[in-house]
């Protein structure tokens, strides 16, 4: 999810500068709702970037590579994409499974960054962009601005809208922050119980909270309302509700993970609580923030299963502290 949130502003920058081009995005299902729809057709609201969505599950094929249905699945997707006759393939994640389905298309430019997060990668592209900026935002749109051969400005990408999701949040107690407890693996997670004490700390200052429940966070979500005293409340959303409930919260707090950046994107203002993970790589980038990170953290990826040890130093007093001065700021 935070690859394609960092990559969309590139692409929105595309479309604006050019908008008769045709643009296709190749991603895993359970990121459709980015989008709102799957397939090829006419731009509207509920699409309003892409003309073409091609849905690849690789972590189901993954799974079983070997078979027949597998193989059966990869024929036909790998054929609907060279159907559709893209003139560029353009690899924004820089990872070698990436690159490769960019090759699929069977372009005559195939393109991705001159150090890409998987240094293999590299040998699959035609072209090759050697990029200056730090955030992976600024990569992506130097690589976006070399296919445009022009200078493509920063900009809040386009989010698709869903009216029935827009009335549901709509019913929502307004002023409320929104929590985001859930991350991609345990070193990133700051703990459930101090997201609780921030909750009963903001529901003091007159504001409703919000738990963000995704799947298998559940228990997460929970551990959260017991903390808080029932100050915060869960909800259960697909990509669509999300979508639509972040575009009406006040503020939103969570670590390094998809709804901070999907908020971010939003133009919402967000505290981001950061441990191995750089920010100024990954973090917030192009909204209003306050990046909360101990000194001594260092950069690793590995999926360790408990939260790092900076991170267990940002205490529930300094996230409630930043929370209410962005919320100060942006009345």
């Amino acid at each position: 999810m935070g690859d394609i949130l960092h990559s969309l502003p590139a692409v929105t920058a595309l479309r604006q500068a050019h908008p008769d081009w045709f643009i296709g995005w190749a991603i895993e299902p359970q990121w459709r709702g980015l989008f709102a729809a799957n397939g090829c057709r006419p731009r509207t609201p509920g699409m309003p970037l892409v003309d073409c969505l091609h849905i690849i599950p690789a972590k189901k094929w993954a799974k079983s590579p070997l078979s027949p249905s597998t193989w059966q699945e990869m024929r036909k997707v790998r054929r609907e994409i060279r159907d559709t006759q893209y003139d560029v393939a353009v690899d924004l994640q820089g990872a070698v499974r990436s690159a490769m389905f960019a090759r699929w298309a069977r372009t005559r430019r195939v393109i991705g960054e001159a150090v890409p997060r998987e240094m293999p990668a590299k040998w699959l592209f035609d072209e090759r962009i050697a990029t200056h900026g730090v955030h992976v935002i600024e990569q992506s749109l130097e690589v976006a601005s070399a296919i445009a051969e022009e200078n493509l400005p920063m900009t809040l990408p386009l989010l698709p809208r869903e009216p029935d999701a827009d009335a549901r949040a709509a019913q929502l107690p307004e002023p409320f922050v929104l929590l985001s407890p859930g991350a991609g693996w345990g070193a990133k997670r700051w703990p459930p119980d101090r997201y609780g004490a921030v909750a009963r700390n903001l529901a003091v200052a007159g504001y409703s909270v919000l738990i963000n429940s995704g799947p298998a966070e559940e228990h997460l979500a929970r551990e959260i309302v017991a903390a808080s005293n029932g100050a915060a409340h869960i909800l259960s959303l697909d990509m669509v509700g999300l979508i639509a409930v972040t575009r009406r919260a006040a503020l939103a707090i969570a670590g390094d993970t998809g709804p901070l950046h999907l908020a971010c994107a939003l133009g919402k203002p967000v505290v981001g609580i950061f441990g191995p993970t750089d920010p100024a790589r990954n973090g917030p980038f192009h909204c209003r923030s306050r990046v909360l990170r101990h000194p001594e953290s260092v950069r690793d990826h590995t999926r360790r299963s408990q939260p790092e040890a900076g991170l267990l130093t940002i205490t529930p007093e300094v996230v409630t502290e930043a929370a209410l001065e962005l919320l100060q700021e942006v009345r």
